[in-house]
């Protein structure tokens, strides 16, 4: 019997998987270099070398292929949070340094541009929110319930300040990138949200 990766349907699929990944990365690309409503269908078409039907095999429409750069970028800004965080020395600091991470993420064109412009005004709030809480919530939630515990904060609030938190941290990513200054708005950005949770995970005495 041959094995599985070597069935013709198995190699479609692999090959179909690639091309969407193909288009995404492009796309992604040219978003953040040019902006979503600069970038035309035709041209992500000519950057893939696809034609018009394989792109809408994968996406239904621009829109679509929007949120799917955007859900990409989410993956990503998660994985580079987590890193950062992996080395601090406590669960406090851990949160301290993942949000960090995320505001000098915001000076990246990927980030700036897709994740805090394109995708809010395109997608709208709601969507924008849906994606960024399956990401972002859950990596808050998980990173504030040994800092709650290392706090003192009691367990049942722990949902309520994951929220609080990622509502806050999206404000103030959004101000830096509006900001004519992004330099100096990351670091009042950075230095609030320090305070704020220097305020929010004071140790018990």
């Amino acid at each position: 019997m041959k094995p599985a990766t070597d069935r013709p349907a198995d190699k479609r699929l692999e090959k179909g998987q690639e091309t969407r990944r193909a288009i995404i990365d492009t796309a992604m690309r040219l978003f953040a270099e040019r902006g979503y409503a600069a970038v035309s269908v035709e041209t992500v078409l000519a950057a893939c070398h696809i034609s018009r039907g394989a792109l809408y095999h994968h996406f239904a429409s621009k829109e679509a292929l929007l949120e799917a750069v955007f859900e990409a970028v989410e993956v990503d800004v998660t994985a580079k949070v987590l890193a950062s965080a992996a080395s601090a020395s406590g669960a406090v600091d851990a949160v301290r340094a993942g949000c960090d991470a995320f505001l000098d993420l915001t000076q990246d064109p990927v980030v700036r541009q897709i994740m805090l412009t394109d995708a809010p005004s395109v997608l709208g709030w709601e969507k924008w929110r849906e994606i960024d809480e399956r990401h972002a919530f859950g990596l808050m939630k998980a990173a504030l319930e040994p800092a709650a515990k290392e706090a003192g904060i009691p367990a049942t609030l722990v949902d309520a300040f994951a929220h609080m938190l990622l509502a806050s941290l999206s404000e103030i990513a959004l101000l830096i990138a509006e900001a004519d200054d992004a330099s100096s708005a990351l670091e009042n950005g950075k230095g609030a949200v320090r305070e704020l949770l220097g305020r929010i995970l004071a140790r018990p005495a």
